[in-house]
């Protein structure tokens, strides 16, 4: 039997619940629960297309050129995203990630990212994935194992089903956040505007319908223990939510319109959580100072609806 393209396949199991999380950029593969499928994801023979279910760091989103400064010293990385000409979702995507322990419901993974060209710092990243009786819940924790100060951030991208039959057009999206940042033909911020007033209002949540969203997020609105949560709801009802904790300040929501092949296109949303916003390595806005031996953890989850 020939090996999945996405390596090892960590079935969890819980109840009416199953995820399959994979070797090979230890992200989300599929996740069903009462039967249904609560995320969009791929097939066992398929490879992790349009960034399905992927970690993403040490950085989230796009850099512009590839290129970036830190402490005074110019790093080139090389540019992953050659129509736009941009070095997109960090250096852990295609590697294999390796079992740090194993129970019916739960694995956790681990890979130490070692200094290279573009990124000369060495980060010892661990993701537990675990299901519970609330759903999915993911916990990512970073360490700096080198020597000097190192710079972070980190995203993940799952893409919640639409459902048997539907388009995220026929869903209900609530979004709480108060700022989109707004970008230029290359998808890099050059700016931001309150969402009051604009069709990307979605915190009292509304149908999707022909809204093409492809935007960062941010001032998240959080409830009291500090989780920011974002709906998709099916005409009947079901559905899931995303929710993060403080960790994501930013929040990447996609709706699938170049998605390949085009008979995918807008039957699964991406909800991004994300610590920084798009090129924040070139920005410096949000990115986390990791000092020798320092750890950061952040927490998201999905909860069936």
């Amino acid at each position: 039997m020939s090996l999945p393209p996405t390596g090892e396949q960590h079935v969890l199991r819980r109840g009416d619940a199953e995820a399959v999380v994979v070797e090979v950029g230890g992200g989300l593969r599929t996740y069903r629960a009462g039967g249904r499928d609560v995320v969009d994801g791929y097939d066992v023979a398929e490879m992790a297309a349009d960034v399905r279910g992927h970690v993403l760091a040490p950085w989230p989103n796009r850099l512009r050129d590839g290129v970036w400064s830190w402490d005074g010293v110019r790093h080139v990385t090389p540019v992953t995203e050659p129509e736009r000409g941009t070095a997109i979702h960090g250096l852990v995507r295609h590697v294999p990630w390796r079992v740090l322990d194993r129970a019916e419901d739960r694995v956790v993974l681990g890979y130490v990212l070692h200094p290279q060209p573009g990124y000369p710092f060495t980060l010892r990243l661990q993701v537990a994935w675990e299901l519970t009786d609330d759903g999915l819940r993911v916990t990512t924790t970073a360490t700096n194992e080198g020597g000097t100060d190192l710079p972070y951030g980190e995203g993940h991208h799952p893409y919640l089903a639409a459902g048997p039959g539907l388009r995220v057009d026929d869903c209900t999206l609530t979004l709480p956040a108060a700022t989109r940042l707004l970008t230029d033909d290359r998808l890099l911020p050059v700016g931001r505007e309150p969402v009051e007033g604009t069709p990307f209002d979605l915190r009292a949540g509304r149908r999707v319908g022909d809204l093409v969203v492809d935007d960062c997020f941010t001032d998240l609105a959080r409830d009291a223990d500090g989780l920011a949560e974002v709906r998709l709801v099916r005409p009947d009802g079901s559905g899931a939510v995303v929710w993060m904790d403080a960790s994501y300040g930013h929040l990447q929501v996609f709706t699938g319109d170049v998605v390949e092949p085009p008979s995918r296109r807008r039957h699964g949303l991406a909800v991004e959580p994300m610590t920084c916003p798009p090129d924040a390595f070139r920005s410096g806005e949000a990115v986390r100072r990791l000092a020798p031996g320092e750890s950061t953890t952040g927490t998201w989850g999905i909860r069936p609806l």
